[in-house]
């Protein structure tokens, strides 16, 4: 897929920006994005708009291009109004217990429930296979390094470019390890998020996540937690210690340990 891509610029002050991201992560590089038109092959576009890496599907331009923002849109909100430790994804990881786990998220794609972890005080590792998923990524966190209505929270979070079935155990020691691998949407489903059109044609469906939940269990010194669609069966068919149910979707959770009381 990495040569169906290639990073543009959209204005001449992100020129610099775009050949170190061309070159960061070994894509082509070809100048100025109205220069797409020479490429018909091409299938996306990694852009630097005014500083901001986004990622556009050329073949549905309508779709508009996605990127990684935790400073502003829907993080900001969640962040302000999103319900504190009172939200399921907080029961999930423990934190009801006054416990603040280093937690690993093993799927981190656009970041956004690490994101609301790292906001709720929790240390956390992404990890990101995706080459141009971990590029996104990356752009977001630099960019909220400089927002000081959030820094804190971003300095709290850091990447690894690697495949978490294979190289999980580059996270130190984790409390908890987070798991929301793909799953394919219903046929008869409302229409997929434009950014989850995007995402899914370049990433695919996650055909191995089975093989997160083994290496997940015995890596986590807590508990495992799956994000699961609600018609989804269990990751790997192993029924977990007990399930959060939400309204679309529900959290498995695989205990090893109990997290220890607040004294």
């Amino acid at each position: 897929m990495l040569n169906k891509i290639a990073v543009a610029y959209v204005d001449a002050v992100d020129v610099d920006k775009a050949k170190k991201v061309a070159k960061k992560w070994q894509l082509d590089y070809i100048g100025d994005i109205a220069a797409i038109k020479n490429y018909p092959k091409l299938l996306f576009a990694l852009q630097v708009n005014l500083q901001r890496l986004e990622l556009s599907k050329l073949d549905e331009p309508k779709l508009g291009a996605i990127c990684v923002d935790f400073v502003d849109g829907a993080t900001a909100h969640r962040r302000k109004f999103g319900g504190g430790r009172g939200q399921d994804i907080a029961k999930a990881v423990g934190l009801k217990h006054g416990f603040t786990p280093h937690v690993l998220d093993a799927t981190a794609g656009l970041g956004r429930d690490a994101f609301v972890l790292a906001t709720l005080g929790c240390n956390v590792t992404m990890m990101e296979r995706m080459p141009i998923v971990a590029a996104l990524l990356e752009d977001g966190l630099e960019r909220a390094k400089l927002s000081t209505e959030i820094n804190d929270i971003t300095d709290r979070m850091n990447l690894i470019n690697s495949s978490s079935i294979e190289n999980m155990n580059l996270a130190q020691q984790p409390d908890v390890i987070y798991l929301d691998p793909m799953y394919p949407h219903r046929e008869k489903s409302a229409a997929v998020k434009k950014e989850m059109r995007v995402f899914q044609s370049l990433v695919g469906e996650d055909l191995d996540a089975d093989n997160l939940l083994a290496p997940a269990i015995a890596l986590a010194k807590y508990r495992v937690v799956v994000k699961r669609p609600s018609y989804a069966p269990p990751l790997a068919g192993k029924t977990p210690s007990t399930s959060i149910n939400m309204k679309k979707n529900r959290f498995d959770v695989y205990v090893n340990q109990a997290i220890p009381k607040n004294n």
